[in-house]
């Protein structure tokens, strides 16, 4: 095989793309190219088997700063806190920090907020239905995945509001575009640290049956979390429970209202909700992909990739790739012996939430389409900007009463 150059690659860009059908559009141009496409920063890898393998492929990392560095930002007080994640952190320190949260996220611990699930998207749909229509996002989506988070951490109700506000800011982070953001999106994090220390301050002399109880108790070879390691940790999962759930969650709704069929079926047939979140997440999900950095100079599929070079995974692009999934372009709940969907990513960094993910996504789709029936756009639902966390930026609905 002739080995190729970074440089020799058949370019790709989608920031202008305003919706995924277009984003699609142009993956798969490029992916009759090669399985590799030269994106604005760095290549980029369109097909599942390279995708899935370089996420478990240790010579590869999570670059330290996540998108910071490609920002000029590689010092300050958001550098240190984007190193300092569990998300940042690689080698023995990620190790050992989810060795000892582990347990923490186990599917028992996302079963106990099910219920909790139901009633919260119950109260919001209930608000709607009257109406007959509602915006998905701002009446349904917005507001149900932080009072999730708050029950998962033990925050009371009346302080929900609160944390949506510090999440709103905070995730501006991990974007493209920090630019003028910064100084907000600090002050916000300061403001949540020191609302978290507060919690763990009263949880250390009275141990509850919430994320962050199951944190201190944590212990693994006479080994536990540091004061510091608690508030980072109870704020990421603030931040990875939050944006990638509302925007999930609208992306689904969307697709499902385009597919009036399969709607029905999931209000009929509730039991097929894991079912439907799978193919939905292939389907439309809400990231398109994550970022690594090659510790080392690499191979990949004849093309030779220098060490320090950042390179974009493409989740989004795996998922639809058609050497693995039939018919890739059509959303199919009835899909039959396919390979696992890679919106959870894999590897080291392979998601911690993914059961309550699983949970919250089912809970929410099984009670609005039972409570919503035939629905239909009530008018235009553009998109967030299609790089980093995305999804509709407003979702109209009409529909009928159930």
């Amino acid at each position: 095989m002739t080995r190729m150059t970074v440089a020799e690659l058949t370019p790709i860009s989608y920031h202008h793309a305003t919706m995924p059908a277009e984003v699609h559009d142009i993956i798969r141009q490029a992916r009759a190219n090669g399985p590799l496409a030269l994106g604005p920063y760095g290549p980029e890898i369109l097909g599942y088997e390279l995708v899935r393998a370089v996420l478990r492929d240790e010579r590869f990392e999570v670059p330290r700063g996540m998108f910071l560095a490609a920002q000029g930002i590689t010092s300050g007080p958001l550098w240190e806190r984007a190193n300092n994640t569990l998300v940042g952190l690689g080698g023995p320190a990620h190790l050992r920090l989810r060795r000892l949260v582990a347990r923490a996220f186990i599917p028992k611990a996302a079963e106990r907020l099910r219920a909790t699930c139901v009633d919260i998207v119950t109260e919001l749909v209930a608000r709607c239905v009257p109406a007959g229509r509602c915006d998905v996002v701002a009446d349904l989506a917005v507001p149900y995945a932080v009072p999730v988070i708050c029950a998962l951490l033990g925050a009371p109700a009346r302080d929900w509001a609160r944390f949506s506000a510090w999440a709103d800011e905070i995730f501006k982070m991990f974007s493209w575009d920090l630019g003028e953001h910064a100084e907000a999106v600090e002050t916000a994090w300061k403001e949540l640290d020191a609302y978290v220390d507060d919690m763990v301050v009263r949880r250390r002399h009275t141990l509850t049956d919430d994320l962050l109880s199951d944190l201190i108790r944590a212990e693994d070879d006479g080994d536990r979390l540091t004061h510091h390691e608690l508030l980072m940790l109870a704020g990421g999962v603030l931040l990875a429970g939050t944006d990638t759930t509302r925007n999930q969650l609208a992306a689904a709704v969307e697709t499902l209202c385009d597919h009036p069929r399969e709607w029905d079926l999931l209000a009929e047939h509730p039991e097929l909700a894991p079912t439907f979140v799978e193919e939905l997440m292939r389907f439309s999900p809400a990231t398109l992909g994550t970022v690594r950095i090659a510790k080392e100079e690499v191979e990949i599929a004849g093309v030779t990739i220098p060490a320090g070079t950042l390179v974009t995974v493409n989740t989004a692009a795996a998922n639809r790739d058609p050497q693995v999934f039939a018919d890739p372009d059509r959303f199919d709940v009835h899909r039959r012996a396919s390979p696992p969907m890679l919106g959870f990513g894999g590897g080291l960094h392979y998601c911690l939430g993914v059961h309550l993910a699983r949970v919250e996504l089912a809970e929410a789709l099984c009670v609005i389409t039972a409570a919503m029936r035939h629905p239909h756009r009530d008018g235009p639902s553009p998109w967030k900007p299609m790089t980093g966390i995305t999804g509709p930026a407003t979702l109209p609905l009409a529909f009928d009463a159930a």
